[in-house]
């Protein structure tokens, strides 16, 4: 990739996740194309050097497939159960293939993936290793996210050596990003707690995840294009899995908990004491995906990126709730009525 193209990136999805890695991108020298739905988001990157607006959205498909043929690096990070939009990324990626244009495709999926049944009521001791990519693809397709990270195996294996398409999947992931965006699974947590007045977790509380701050998570994505460049095209056929952890794991009561203590400091709630949240309230967290997103276990290590010399910086969870994220969340005004979007997919 030695032509004045090669630095030019298509950005799915420039929100908590995208906007850090486009501040990746733009600090190593890449332009950046952005898909953006919002007319007051656009207009906060207009002035941006290196970055073109689309006006669309993910459900613009021939849109994606135009712009995704227009460019070398593909980064989607808007969601990691919309399908459509993937496979019109997919098919932009043929198009190119079939003119002899090579591309790189970075999608983001989830470790709600690595997610059990276990309902918060133990800690699982199985952890993933994304070394051993026969080990993911033993779960079951029932999986949440699998339905579109097998549409990206499948496209992997009829395209071989003509694309490089890759999947990260972030654990729970944290911390303020640069442009006050905030996460979602413990941001959603201390919403529920704020309007409820309780710190809550769903089931048993002692379900397992893996943890990483957007940051670091950000610069996780920088290291993967970075090697993708400078790998043979033959790595296109490799394992295909990339996770981005920090080393440090937290229970969903471990959250809670600290939740709890955070908002009865700052004389949001009287009891910092951590409970169950019953069922009927599932509606103000992630309604039927509640046990998958914030009760399972999904446990996983980065053994790839540490191998590619990439080292977690930021700030652990608790600190960065406390001095990054509960600043922004107290601003926020209106009714909260749980996740809004699809926070899940699949059926186990």
């Amino acid at each position: 990739m030695s032509d004045s193209n090669s630095k030019k990136v298509f950005l799915i999805g420039p929100g908590y996740i995208g906007l850090e890695v486009m501040d990746r991108l733009l600090e190593t020298g890449y332009s950046v194309t952005t898909l953006i739905r919002r007319q007051e988001a656009a207009d906060e990157l207009k002035h941006k050097q290196n970055v073109e607006v689309v006006m669309g959205t993910i459900d613009d498909l021939d849109l994606i497939t135009q712009q995704t043929a227009l460019h070398d690096i593909v980064i989607h990070t808007a969601t990691a159960d919309h399908l459509p939009s993937v496979q019109a990324v997919i098919k932009g990626i043929e198009q190119r293939a079939a003119k002899d244009k090579h591309t790189f495709y970075i999608h983001t999926s989830g470790c709600s993936f690595l997610s059990d049944d276990s309902h918060g009521e133990y800690g699982s001791d199985k952890i993933y290793t994304d070394t051993n990519p026969a080990d993911l693809d033993a779960r079951p397709d029932s999986s949440s996210h699998r339905e579109i990270d097998l549409a990206i195996l499948a496209a992997r294996n009829k395209l071989g050596t003509k694309a490089k398409l890759f999947i990260v999947l972030p654990p729970l992931i944290y911390g303020a990003s640069s442009h006050e965006k905030l996460s979602i699974q413990v941001i959603t947590m201390a919403r529920f707690a704020l309007k409820h007045k309780y710190a809550g977790y769903v089931g048993g509380g002692k379900g397992i995840w893996g943890l990483i701050h957007v940051k670091d998570l950000s610069h996780g994505y920088a290291t993967i294009l970075q090697w993708l460049e400078n790998s043979p095209e033959t790595v296109s056929l490799e394992n295909p899995y990339f996770f981005c952890e920090n080393g440090t794991e937290a229970t969903w009561a471990e959250c809670a908990n600290f939740i709890g203590k955070e908002l009865k400091a700052v004389g949001k709630i009287e009891d910092a004491s951590p409970r169950e949240i019953p069922e009927q309230q599932y509606g103000d967290l992630f309604g039927k995906y509640s046990d998958v997103v914030i009760a399972s276990n999904a446990r996983n290590r980065a053994e790839r990126l540490r191998q590619l010399g990439w080292r977690p910086r930021h700030t652990d969870i608790r600190q960065a709730f406390r001095y990054e994220e509960l600043p922004i969340l107290l601003k926020e005004t209106g009714e909260f009525n749980g996740y809004a979007k699809e926070a899940a997919s699949g059926s186990g």
